[in-house]
């Protein structure tokens, strides 16, 4: 006789359940799309023991007959697809016919289900894939499905569960999930005897994410303008900079309603928040893109978590484009002081605040300089660093008495509280702030008709310095600096091929190389600015970023981080004390920047606290 057998066919159902039916969190998704495919306009969940006790999802769908809800816990049978030609252009979010009969072959099930125009429903009740009963019931219109001890026929599969609150916290964000992604279903979900939350349907993205997350976090998103590229169409709303977390709970994305994971998706956003965020910080995104449905396969993955495009980088492109857009065009103000969050990560080692080296006797008193309406001379770090001009000193001088009067305008001692924002409103002006003081030799502070406003000069120096090299870079070739002897850099052959392609991109940046024979490269120069005695380390960083480099991407973006660090150093240290009007020039300058609420690391550049903030920590509003 043969070694190969067929399997029974119980057994098969769960080995193929195994691809579907992970956790409790599992089921509720394919439960959940399930009743949102039935056009289901409310969606109830109970949960007890984390799912494993108990999970139970009603709808008010459409409901199937008998002979429909009977042929629903078969495999493979399903009423969204019919040929191979509308496998190519899923509409749904489930077509697979798998995710039921799967459920069922590992619980206790009972599903019970009436159509709204049928005097009766069906109740069928199965135990570990095994029919018990099949009879008439009296529930309302839609569907309801039980599913009762989770795994108790697979005792392995069972004991590798984690706890309740575990697996709870895995479900609650599975319906959080799709809550966010269909704001016109009212959803509810019930632990035990406790109401975890109810959200009433609504037309307002921004409300059902607010019910969720806090109408605080909620109200600071930046909604994204809808954006199309190459047949992809962007909209949603994401965090202003500075508004980061230390994982990617809240970066989510969707596909014509579906919840998606694509690397394209997790590299754009990283592109397009480039500068924005601190490393090793996810941004808060709440994103949408909808495209043509035979523009993507969603057929990849058996729990449909994955998605791949056909036009990968027209994906990125849009989203990147949308993110910078709306980074540019809708941060109209500073950053709150409410609500920043996540671990922070240190910036290289010039940013680290430094002792003040200036001699006892050439520190001067800020609050002297504000009653002194004659300019004293100029401090030296002005000299050091390249925040000055010499015409533009000579101007500063010769206008810091005019700057005096300005600092002190009455019209802005007792400001009106701020009106709600709105998107039509210009950017702020450097006018539209008063100089009052600097705290701590770093941050100075200012206060505008919103309230007060601090601006951390070292990261706003380096944010108008990088923007202004990165210009120069698009203009003309980086100085380089050739070396005593060439360096020898042995690649693998993929990389090597990248390298090669970008070679004339590595010259304007400095690095003159050249092939040497197999997958070998020989570096004759370096970028004069390159602080580092591992040229090998940095051009892996290159081509890392080659890698995820799109059209839209300009290829000088390689040098960004180098020019990053650059500035850092050049850039105004703390306890460097400034003019006030070189203060002022430093503010007028940095919200001329394309991206001037934070520095090229990530940090704030401006942090604001509202007056109504302010009211509430005096205890003068509730």
């Amino acid at each position: 006789m043969g070694k190969i057998r067929l399997l029974p066919e119980a057994l098969a159902s769960q080995v193929a359940a195994g691809e579907v039916v992970e956790r409790p969190a599992s089921v509720v998704k394919e439960l959940v799309e399930n009743s949102i495919d039935a056009g289901a306009s409310n969606i109830e969940i109970l949960i007890q023991r984390g799912g494993i006790a108990l999970i139970r999802v009603s709808d008010d769908g459409c409901g199937m007959n008998r002979d429909d809800a009977l042929m629903s816990l078969e495999r493979n049978a399903t009423s969204k697809i019919r040929t191979k030609e509308d496998l190519a252009a899923i509409h749904t979010l489930g077509f697979r016919g798998e995710a039921v009969p799967s459920i069922a072959s590992v619980s206790k099930f009972r599903l019970m289900t009436r159509e709204a125009d049928s005097l009766t429903g069906t109740e069928i009740v199965i135990n570990g894939g095994k029919v018990i009963s099949v009879k008439e019931c009296g529930e309302q219109p839609g569907t309801q499905i039980e599913v009762r001890s989770l795994f108790y026929n697979l005792p392995a599969r069972r004991k590798f569960l984690r706890t309740e609150n575990t697996e709870y916290s895995h479900l609650e964000q599975v319906v959080k999930t799709q809550a966010i992604a269909h704001e016109n279903i009212r959803f509810s979900l019930v632990r035990g005897d406790r109401l975890a939350f109810q959200l009433p349907a609504t037309s307002s993205l921004r409300e059902r994410i607010g019910g969720l997350v806090g109408n605080d976090l909620a109200s600071r998103l930046l909604e994204i303008e809808p954006h199309e590229h190459k047949g992809v169409r962007v909209r949603g709303l994401i965090g202003p900079p500075g508004m980061g977390r230390s994982d990617r709970r809240q970066q989510l994305s969707f596909l014509n309603g579906r919840p998606v994971e694509a690397s394209i998706i997790t590299r754009a956003l990283r592109e397009g928040y480039h500068t924005a965020l601190m490393k090793g910080q996810y941004p808060v995104t709440f994103l949408f893109l909808e495209t043509d449905p035979e523009a993507v396969d969603v057929n990849v993955h058996p729990a449909k978590r994955e998605v791949r495009f056909h036009d990968g980088f027209g994906v990125q492109d849009a989203i990147i484009g949308a993110v910078q857009h709306t980074l540019r065009e809708r941060m109209t103000r500073p950053v709150s002081g409410v609500g920043l969050t996540g671990s922070r990560t240190p910036d290289p080692a010039p940013d680290v605040v430094q002792p003040n080296l200036i001699p006892e006797s050439e520190q001067r008193s800020l609050r002297n300089d504000w009653a002194t309406p004659a300019a004293p001379a100029t401090p030296r770090v002005a000299e050091e660093s390249p925040l000055f001009t010499a015409t533009e000193r000579e101007r500063v001088e010769n206008t810091e008495e005019a700057e005096q009067g300005a600092v002190t305008d009455p019209t802005l001692l007792d400001p009106p509280p701020a009106e709600p924002s709105n998107h039509e409103e210009e950017k702020p002006r450097a006018e539209d702030y008063r100089l009052m003081g600097v705290l701590g030799k770093l941050y100075v502070l200012l206060e505008s008709k919103e309230g007060l406003v601090l601006m951390d000069q070292h990261a706003a120096h380096e944010r108008v310095l990088f923007e202004e090299m990165k210009e120069r870079m698009e203009d003309e070739e980086v100085p380089s600096q050739r070396l005593l002897a060439p360096i020898m850099v042995e690649l693998t052959p993929r990389d090597f091929d990248l390298i090669e392609k970008n070679l004339d991109t590595l010259s304007k940046l400095g690095l003159s190389a050249e092939p040497f024979g197999g997958s070998t490269l020989k570096i004759d120069s370096l970028p004069t600015f390159l602080k580092s005695d591992d040229p090998e380390s940095f051009l892996q960083d290159v081509i890392e970023e080659i890698r995820s480099s799109s059209d839209r991407m300009s290829k000088l973006r390689l040098g960004e981080d180098m020019i990053a660090t650059t500035v850092c150093r050049h850039a105004v240290k703390a306890n460097d004390p400034l003019h006030n009007a070189e203060l002022q020039k430093l503010l007028e300058d940095l919200l001329v920047c394309d991206m001037p609420y934070c520095c090229p690391h990530g940090r704030p550049t401006l942090i604001q606290i509202s007056y109504g903030e302010l009211e509430r920590k005096f205890g003068r509003r509730t």
